[in-house]
């Protein structure tokens, strides 16, 4: 998949995974390698920075049992507005693909 596209789907999805609940850093991770194995730890977390550098995420420290204390990642509501213009676009293109005839 292009970088730049492949780019636009990862950060849809980190924000997808956010709407119902706050997640650790390490735990989107994993979630997300599962769909995309081939997409590098780092490229997860530039995202996130990004992401959070925007207003569409926050972070909030929680206590761990384990360690330290973690980042938790939430979508705010200017995230959420995001999300929805994405999916949108994304449906979009899918509804565009689709009527050439190509079947996904």
């Amino acid at each position: 998949m292009d970088a730049q596209m492949k780019k636009g789907v990862l950060e849809m999805c980190i924000l997808y995974k956010l709407k119902d609940e706050e997640l650790y850093g390490y735990e989107l991770m994993k979630s997300i390698r599962q769909v995309f194995p081939d997409v590098y730890e780092g490229s997860i977390y530039t995202i996130l920075r990004r992401l959070n550098a925007t207003g569409h995420t926050q972070i909030t420290q929680k206590k761990s049992l384990n360690g330290p204390a973690r980042k938790y990642y939430g979508i705010t509501p200017t995230g959420l507005e995001y999300l929805d213009q994405m999916l949108a676009e994304w449906r979009e293109i899918i509804n565009s693909v689709s009527a050439l005839g190509i079947k996904i």
